[in-house]
This record gives C-alpha cells, structure tokens and sequence, in this order.
C-alpha cells in the first residue's frame, strides 16, 4: 500500500482498515515512513477524525509494534493513573508511592512534556541520577520488590507512540481525541496493568478545554480500555488553574514531597486522594472509593507514602537526599517576585498561557531537541479566591535564561485577572466516567 494513499484517504474522511494502519505504522518504526509523511497522517486524521472500530484497531497497532509486559507473576490487581495533562500536575509523584504504600501495585509507564503541559518523565529526572530508562527486566524486578515503578517508554515499549508523541507535539495535532486515546492507551496496555484510573482535565490549561470535549474523550478512553479487557474507570478534573503552587520540574517535586510528608496544599490534594481512593477500590483493597481515599489519607499520615517514595528513587538510582534535604538543590541563577498591580480578588488564570511561560524559562521544550532546566519554573503565592493588595507578591519566576525575569513577569501578571468581585474555586473533581456513562461527583470529606 503506497502511504500517499493512505494519507489521502484519511484526509478525504475514509475509514482506514486494520491492514492499511498496520502497514503505515510498521513502515514508520522501522525508518521507511519519514517524519513528513506521519505529519501528514496526523494532521489528517486531526481533522478528518476516526471511527469507534478504527480507534479500537489503531490503539491494537500501537499495542503491539513493540513488547507487551506480562506482570501475571506478581501478586495482586496492578492499577496505574494517566493524566491527560495540565500546568502544575504533579499528582502521580505523590499518588503512585501513596497507592502502593495501600498494598496495590502501581506500574507507571509516563511520557514528557507535551505541549504547555509538564511530563512526570521530566518531573523525576531532575531528581539527580533517577534513571526512567529502566530495562523490562529491571522493572518488574523493581515492582515486585517495592510495589512501585516510574519509567518513561523503552524502545521495545510501543515505539511507534515514542515516535509520534514527540512528533505531535511540534505539529500541532495534540488536541485530537483518536491520536490521545491511542497515545495513552497504547502505553498503559502495554504496562502489564489490570486496572486503569483515568484523570481527564477540563478548563483553560487542559487539552480539552470545553466539557463536552473532555467527556469525550473520557468515554472514548473508557470504552477503549473496557473493550480491551482491563477495568478503566475515569473523572473529569478542573484545570482552569496550576494544579498546587509550583509549577517546574524540580520545584513540582519538592512540593509533591511536602504532600508525601503530610502538607495540605487543598486542590492538589483532592484530585490526588480521590484518584488515589480509585485506584485501591478498583485494586481490589477497600470496599468503595471513599474508603480507598480514607486509606490513601492513612498512608501519607503514618509516613508511609512517602518512605515508598524514598525507596522508590532509591531503588530507580536517585538520590535521596536531595528529597530529604530540598535545599541541597542547586538555584536558578535569576529569581524574581512578580506582583500585582491592584487591589482584589484573584478571579481566574490563563493556565493555558502561563505554561507557556513556564517553557520559556527554561521548564519545557519549543523543540524536540531543547534541553530542560530542571530548576525553571513558578511558584504561586495566590489562588483562584484569594485576596490580594496593591504590589503584593502574585508568584516568584526561576531560570537560568538571563534576560527573560522582567518581560515574563509583565505577562505573567497579564495572565492573572485579579477583580473587585468576590469568587470562590469550584471543587477540583467534577464527573466520574465508568462503562455505565457518565455520574455527578462529589468529593466526600476525608477524616
């Protein structure tokens, strides 16, 4: 099959059968497609779209243009997360080790950063010699000695998502819901899991920024996942701010570890304890959501989450002093306060835009080839609701970029609306999508 005619059909709203996407994407792993031509691909099928059937057969290609990992041999139900991305999403630092620590297995196949959004990858390699690029074989043996393994992809891992991810990212063909389903599905099939909790963001720094393009895409993940025989349930998360306070490799790892240490920091702690709670339902070790959430709670309390943290970097050759001694870090060579220009209410954010910022300081990629400054980054001294005065301080900006401090932080201050009406941040967690539909949530209190 010439790939031209592939791409045409697919850009002229065909179908495409099983045997023409195993073709076009076994030709593109092994060098005979070039970059181009995939563009091509992606930006067709951004438009054109892809059927149910079609999505089912495309996530299957990507599956298995590389090794499937078979956990059958360590004990329990393995449960992961995905995120569909956002600014200041640190939540899998803090969920995996909180998750395991609740005895369910956690193995945690993550990507970089993509677009304005920050990766998990990025996130645990500014901790000094985190390796992500772990062997197949070394990580079940690290799953099944300490319950918990973060790595990014191997090259036998679906190569050709490898492949595209990077490619889609420079293409402008993120936002496309039959090219994230098989991005994230392919992946998390590939992991070994039985179970799978999905955390679809919706709101201006998400990818799907409207709600009903956020439920889409939930359904599309759940159906994809239930179709292929692994537990998938979902919930819609606000991301219409960053996600904690801190937003930039290493400063979203110092504060993932304060969480793991027992600090409240409200929106990141909610989206994570009920993810968490999820997770150890569908593991099988509570009788109910808010039972798997009050367990989470338990494990950050007793000092347990975070002691399988420290093994966890330990064991995936980290060091863990720098998570017991933050200040050991090295600084970024230029800071500065970024303060507001009036009185008010901190009313709403461009998140969307202040990532942006946050990959021009240093914290992200333009390019597949930039280099990341694990430093880079915002901290946020003020949140949707919260009072501000007149030059107080709104957020600090860290990079080693010289010359980038004043002008980011006259558009950082344009990316905060700061008002005289009074408003308050809505709950973090909104609907909960399982193979029934689609549920109102409430995020029950946890004592």
């Amino acid at each position: 099959m010439n790939p031209v005619d592939i791409i045409r059909k697919k850009r002229d709203g065909g179908t495409l059968s099983r045997e023409e996407l195993e073709q076009f994407i076994a030709g593109y792993v092994n060098g005979e497609i070039p970059d181009y031509q995939m563009s091509a691909f992606l930006m067709a099928a951004y438009f054109s779209g892809m059927s149910p059937e079609e999505m089912l057969a495309f996530t299957d290609v990507m599956l298995h243009s590389g090794e499937v990992i078979d956990l059958s041999s360590i004990p329990g139900r393995k449960v992961d997360k995905h995120s569909t991305g956002g600014v200041g999403d640190k939540v899998s630092l803090i969920l995996a080790p909180m998750v395991a620590a609740c005895g369910v297995p956690v193995p945690m196949i993550s990507g970089r950063g993509l677009g304005h959004t920050g990766g998990t990858v990025d996130k645990l390699e500014s901790i000094p010699g985190f390796r992500t690029d772990l062997s197949i074989e070394a990580y079940k043996r690290v799953i099944a000695e300490v319950g918990v393994v973060l790595i990014g992809q191997t090259r036998n891992i679906v190569p050709a998502d490898r492949k595209m991810y990077a490619l889609r990212d420079v293409t402008a063909t993120i936002e496309s819901i039959p090219l994230i389903a098989g991005s994230i599905m392919s992946k998390k099939l590939a992991e070994g899991i039985d179970a799978l909790v999905l955390d679809v963001k919706t709101g201006n720094g998400a990818f799907m920024q409207s709600t009903e393009r956020s439920l889409a895409l939930a359904r599309t993940l759940v159906s994809i996942g239930t179709g292929m025989g692994k537990e998938t349930i979902g919930f819609i998360t606000a991301m219409d701010q960053p996600l904690g306070r801190n937003v930039g490799n290493w400063l979203e790892v110092v504060e993932a570890v304060e969480c793991l240490r027992g600090k409240n920091v409200p929106d990141l702690m909610e989206v994570t304890t009920v993810l968490g709670g999820a997770m150890v339902w569908v593991g099988g070790k509570a009788k109910s959501i808010e039972e798997g959430m009050h367990m989470c709670r338990s494990a950050i309390w007793s000092g347990k989450a975070y002691e399988k943290f420290l093994l966890c970097v330990q064991r995936q050759g980290g060091d863990p002093s720098y998570i017991e001694q933050p200040a050991r870090y090295p600084k970024s060579h230029y800071s500065l306060e970024v303060r507001s220009p009036r009185e008010g209410i901190v009313r709403a954010f461009n998140t969307t835009q202040i990532g942006m910022l946050a990959i021009e300081l240093g914290a992200g990629r333009m390019k597949i080839e930039d280099r990341i400054d694990p430093k880079a980054g915002m901290v946020f001294l003020k949140k949707i609701g919260d009072r501000v005065g007149r030059g107080e301080v709104l957020a600090e900006i860290h990079t080693d970029r010289h010359g980038k401090n004043e002008d980011i932080a006259r558009r950082l201050v344009d990316c905060v609306d700061v008002g005289v009406e009074d408003v308050k941040a809505g709950p973090r967690v909104l609907t909960f999508v399982d193979r029934a539909g689609v549920h109102p949530w409430v995020t029950p209190t946890v004592h």
